[in-house]
Order: structure tokens, then C-alpha cells, then sequence
């Protein structure tokens, strides 16, 4: 008979047997473990840096994070047409250039703020959204000093940003969010195994060492449930929705009751919890 492997290969009698399969069965039950990238400490012109972000355009493109996150604000927003989107931990601009491009037509006249630690975005890209009628500015800041200073915020969106935290710098962010925004919308790495397993194949879309390090780090930080709806301040009259979307992610929206929205928990079909004043 021949016997099952314990170095991470399959057994031939069960594909239960092997390491990536056994971990499937448990993925939800591994707590987060939220670790330092290699992207966030590289210097902004570091070559390695550079061809890292290049190569997180593609993994967005191949997650589908742009229409998932087009295809939410839409959903979220219903008849409201945002006047303001801040995008939290936005890198070079490039997603949410993308997803003005796909929402434009919709929300023609849009101001947007990018907030990030680096200076990493162009002023060829600040002038593309410019072509689709919205005014971008690019903030380089802290985001934990930057949003007790921002006195009024419309929509505020996060694309692979809030597992760069632990819990209690969440449910601070959180509170900075909630007291100044009308929706939130975040999309986040999946925490399960399928995931994680997919990580070790990046090398075949060109993925440099920097990404693929960075891209286990994150789904072992990232979420599953409803974790971060548990996270989410409970003094404010809000509509939460949080579920799987797609093969490898999470998506959260938080929408203030009374914003001209749709039954986000119809349309998603995710179960949707209503968190108001004790």
C-alpha cells in the first residue's frame, strides 16, 4: 500500500489526506496573524518595490477587486451619488483609477483623496482621473493621523489595507470612520486555505520574491466570518454586511441608515446585521 506524505505532497488513498487539503477542512478555525510585509518596508523607489506594485495590479485584475468594488459602491450607494471618496492605504492610485473608470458614468463629477504613507502616486495618474471628470489629490500621511483631522467624509473605500492591523487599531479606525463617514467599503484577503494555497502560484503570473512573500503574509492576516463587523462600533445606527466574495476575498460594508441605499444583504446574499445605540 503505498503510504500518504507529511512533506505537504498528496496521499494517493484520499485527497483528505494531504497537508493543503487537511488545512482546507480547518481554514476558518486559524486565528489571524498579522506580520510586517516586505512592501511596507522597502523604500518607495527600491526596485524590488516598484515591480512589487506592478505586480499588485495584476493580482487585483485576477482577484477581480476593481468589479467587485465598483459592482459594492454601485450596490451600496443606490440613487446617492457621492461627492467625495477617500481611498485608505491607496499605494500608486492605480485601483481606484480603475474604478472610477467603471463607475464615471455613473458619478460624473466626484472629488477623491488618496491617503498613503508613501508618495507613490503619479501625476500622470492624477491626471487620468481627471480625464474621467473627477479631482484627485494624493495625501501622503498616516491614515491614525491622518482621519481625526478630516472634518467630513463621504465615502470612504480600502482595498487589501485593514489586515495590515490588529484588532484593537481596527476598532479605532473604525470609530475615526464611523463618526465622519457615510459608507464604508472594504475589500480584504480571505483567511482560508484555498487562498494561501494559490499564494505559492504567483511565481507563474510573473509575481516577484517581494509579492509572494507578501501575499502569504496577508491572507494569514486577512478575515473570515464576520470578524470585522464584530469590530465595528456599536454607538452608531449602521447597516453591516460582510461575506466571501469570489475565490479569495472578503468584502465589509458598513452604510449608515438613512443613506439612499439598496438591501445590501439582498443583493449580496450575505446576512446582514443592524447595529444600533443600547
Amino acid at each position: 500500500m503505498m503510504p500518504c506524505r507529511t512533506d505537504g505532497g498528496g496521499c494517493r488513498r484520499s485527497a483528505r489526506g494531504s497537508v493543503v487539503m487537511g488545512l482546507y477542512w480547518k481554514s476558518e478555525r486559524v486565528k489571524r496573524i498579522v506580520q510586517p510585509e516586505l512592501l511596507d518596508t522597502l523604500p518607495a523607489g527600491d526596485p524590488r518595490a516598484v515591480r512589487s506594485r506592478r505586480d499588485l495590479r495584476r493580482v487585483n485584475a485576477w482577484m477581480r477587486n476593481h468589479s467587485i468594488m465598483a459592482n459594492a459602491l454601485q450596490t451600496a450607494a443606490n440613487s446617492y451619488t457621492p461627492e467625495q471618496i477617500t481611498e485608505l492605504g491607496a499605494g500608486d492610485g492605480d485601483f481606484l483609477l480603475r474604478v472610477a473608470q467603471k463607475t464615471f458614468p455613473c458619478w460624473p463629477d466626484v472629488t477623491v483623496t488618496l491617503l498613503d504613507r508613501q508618495k507613490n502616486v503619479s501625476v500622470e495618474t492624477l491626471a487620468l482621473f481627471i480625464s474621467f471628470g473627477w479631482r484627485a489629490e494624493a495625501v501622503v500621511e498616516d491614515v491614525f493621523d491622518w482621519l481625526p483631522t478630516a472634518v467630513r467624509l463621504d465615502v470612504v473605500v480600502a482595498n487589501l489595507f485593514l489586515h495590515h492591523f490588529e484588532d484593537e487599531r481596527l476598532v479605532k479606525l473604525f470609530r475615526a470612520v464611523a463618526d465622519r463617514a457615510r459608507l464604508l467599503i472594504a475589500i480584504e484577503p480571505r483567511r482560508a486555505s484555498w487562498p494561501l494555497f494559490c499564494c505559492r502560484w504567483l511565481w507563474a503570473i510573473g509575481c516577484n520574491s517581494v509579492t509572494r512573500h507578501d501575499a502569504v503574509v496577508s491572507v494569514r492576516a486577512g478575515f473570515s466570518g464576520h470578524e470585522l463587523s464584530a469590530l465595528w462600533p456599536v454607538d452608531n445606527d449602521w447597516q453591516l454586511t460582510e461575506r466571501r466574495i469570489g475565490p479569495f476575498s472578503h468584502l465589509f460594508v458598513a452604510n449608515k441608515i438613512g443613506l439612499a441605499c439598496a438591501d445590501t444583504s439582498a443583493l449580496f446574499k450575505a446576512a446582514t446585521c443592524r447595529r444600533s445605540p443600547k
